[in-house]
């Protein structure tokens, strides 16, 4: 199937995601702006996602590409949510048909919940969750890997 003009140029919708057990944090941006924004994050049972929820996201915002975070141990070794991730990555890639890349994620939890303390988040992250915000940073590092920034995290 041949891309669209809007993916051609560069300008492609993507949607983000931050892979966990029990929630997965969604975002979606414009490759051309490169910024993102915050969706609900998805509740999951341990790992997997209600799919009608994922399909409704996919027919809402028709991406052309999906990004998921990968969670390298911090010397860039592959840790078992990477494979667990990995594994998200090619399901969403089998079910909808859209390219699907991974973004190294390293710290990005860690740097959703400063931002989340400086706009006065309590600390509760069980109920106020930061996967959105994570889903977010790993978003816009990988708009700046792709457009040579520094910062940008990786895929692979």
């Amino acid at each position: 199937m041949p891309e669209s003009p809007a993916a051609a140029l560069g300008q492609r919708l993507v949607l983000a995601f931050d892979f966990g057990t029990r929630r997965i944090g969604v975002a979606v941006g414009n490759e051309l702006l490169q910024s993102a924004r915050e969706l609900d994050a998805l509740p999951a049972r341990d790992g997997i996602p209600d799919w009608t929820l994922v399909t409704r996201l996919v027919e809402t915002w028709q991406p052309d590409l999906f990004v998921v975070g990968l969670p390298l141990n911090m010397d860039g070794s592959e840790s078992a949510m990477s494979t667990r991730a990995r594994k998200f990555g090619n399901r969403l890639h089998g079910r909808y048909g859209k390219p699907c890349v991974m973004a190294d994620e390293r710290g990005s939890t860690r740097e959703a919940k400063q931002i989340a303390r400086e706009a006065g988040h309590r600390g509760n992250y069980r109920e106020e969750s930061v996967d959105g915000i994570a889903a977010v940073l790993i978003l816009e590092g990988w708009f700046a890997h792709q457009a040579g920034l520094p910062g940008g995290r990786a895929s692979s």
